[in-house]
């Protein structure tokens, strides 16, 4: 699982540095929750450009 999330990441900063045009500046969204059953954690970093939109969440 690890793996994959890591060849995903690694495929977003490909895309966003440019390779075939001008770079896309990719963004990051992170959030804590606290409930009485512990802290969560979250986030998610995704790529726009023009009408299409890829994000991936943790």
């Amino acid at each position: 699982m690890m793996r994959v999330l890591i060849a995903l990441g690694l495929t977003l900063a490909l895309t966003a540095c440019g390779v075939d045009g001008e770079p896309v500046r990719p963004s990051l969204n992170a959030g804590l929750g606290l409930s009485s059953s512990g802290v969560h954690l979250g986030g998610a970093l995704g790529l726009s450009k023009g009408p299409l939109s890829v994000s991936l969440g943790l």
